[in-house]
């Protein structure tokens, strides 16, 4: 059955469904979508102030984030406005995170935030891999003002990276000349610091965390470039699976009676095992949320729009632009939706759906940050059991574009990933 999704009190019923989850994985069918950022800003803003959320975890990198989650939680010496926050994101795709909607958030999570003591704020933090030279900078800052005695291996394993000057794509081909990279500088700057259980300077456990994630960051980036030269599923599951060690650092970090929500592309949330996927060998982090907190620990919610208009690129590093989105194939889960005349519903299923149309694979269309319209019909289509995939569905049948803070494209964005950039 079809609910009303107008309202944030249309909420209602997904929030019920949600009762005392732990972890709540909320997707999105592309990352340029204005409705996908708002509906899944309204549900988190509610789990947040109703239901004692503890932080949001997003798909981007955590050196960014962390500037954001200091803006949020009201850290001292932090920037008041999230919009300059998020105004200096760079790495491409800026428009991922530095637009107007993130923004609107933001400054909700602040205002929220401000009327509660400091272990009570929310939080929201970088769960991706992408990071390796920015997270290997911010070790060597943090190593050179309080334990020099680490800082020769930092900069061992930064000369190793030196060679390929801050490019990815270089670092993964020069694997192909030498398979193990720079592994070994990786993995002793990550040893070291696990050696220690606290740094003896300080007694912040949010400082603490940092230097310990942005190792973790290292080393799985260095992995996952590695990876990229292989045409097996190293990289993609590499980097589910550190996004999916980095949300349970975070619970950990927050303590037993956390909670989370996750921001991240359907093709992340949605459980890979209802999907082509699992028999390419691939897993990803709702699959693997599943797996380690429990099904009835964890909700997963997707989104599908019928047509209307995105932001995403041509091709890999280009700028972005505002492109058309199709009425969407026939034989598609959004076909079927589209048949309904309904301009936006929330559909809830049990954890045992019986409705045909819940059972039946049927192509989920699933659009990147690389996109071309004109192909739409052949590239971009997952076929996925919905009742399976997800936990909730959110269907909107007219789309528009998110509002990017800035235009301009970053001098170099990171390795493409399948599907398609997601």
């Amino acid at each position: 059955m079809a609910l009303q999704l107008e309202y944030n009190d249309d909420l209602d019923p997904l929030l019920n469904r949600i009762g005392d989850a732990r972890c709540v994985l909320v997707g999105e069918a592309d990352h340029g979508t204005h409705e996908y950022y708002a509906w899944r800003a309204a549900l988190t803003r509610r789990l947040i102030a109703e239901r004692g959320f503890s932080f949001v975890g997003v798909e981007g990198d955590w050196p960014d984030c962390r500037q954001i989650n200091r803006c949020v939680t009201l850290a001292d010496g932090a920037p008041d406005d999230p919009r300059e926050v998020l105004d200096r994101f760079r790495r491409w795709p800026t428009w991922m995170w530095a637009n107007a909607e993130v923004v609107h958030f933001c400054e909700w999570l602040r205002d929220h935030n401000a009327a509660l003591p400091p272990d009570r704020r929310a939080g929201f933090y970088g769960l991706d891999v992408y990071s390796l030279w920015e997270s290997l900078r911010a070790i060597i800052l943090y190593l050179i003002e309080h334990r020099p005695d680490y800082v020769e291996t930092a900069l061992e394993a930064c000369r190793c990276f030196e060679t390929y000057g801050e490019d990815p794509q270089a670092y993964a081909r020069g694997t192909r000349l030498a398979p193990e990279g720079c592994s070994q500088e990786v993995l002793d700057l990550l040893t070291r610091l696990r050696e220690e259980a606290a740094p003896a300077h300080t007694d912040d456990p949010a400082e603490v965390l940092d230097l310990r994630q942005n190792a973790e960051v290292t080393a799985g980036a260095e992995e996952y470039y590695r990876a990229m030269v292989g045409d097996g599923p190293e990289s993609w599951n590499g980097r589910d699976i550190h996004m999916a060690d980095t949300l349970d650092r975070l619970l950990a970090f927050h303590g037993a009676d956390a909670r989370a929500v996750v921001w991240a592309h359907n093709t992340h949330v949605g459980d890979a095992r209802a999907t082509p996927m699992a028999r390419h060998g691939l897993v990803n982090l709702g699959q693997l949320a599943r797996e380690r907190h429990g099904r009835d620990r964890v909700v997963l919610v997707g989104f599908a729009g019928g047509h209307g208009e995105v932001v995403a690129a041509p091709r890999w590093g280009a700028p972005m632009e505002v492109m058309p989105v199709p009425p969407p194939r026939p034989d598609s889960l959004e076909a079927l939706l589209d048949k309904t005349e309904l301009g936006r519903a929330l559909f809830i299923f049990s954890d045992q759906p019986d409705a045909a149309w819940l059972r039946a694979e049927r192509g989920h269309r699933a659009i990147g940050v690389v996109y071309d319209p004109y192909l739409d019909h052949h590239r971009n289509w997952v076929p996925t059991r919905l009742g399976e995939r997800y936990d909730a569905l959110c269907w909107l049948h007219r789309t528009t574009p998110i509002r990017p803070l800035h235009l301009d494209a970053a001098r170099r964005g990171e390795l493409e990933t399948f599907p398609a950039g997601v």
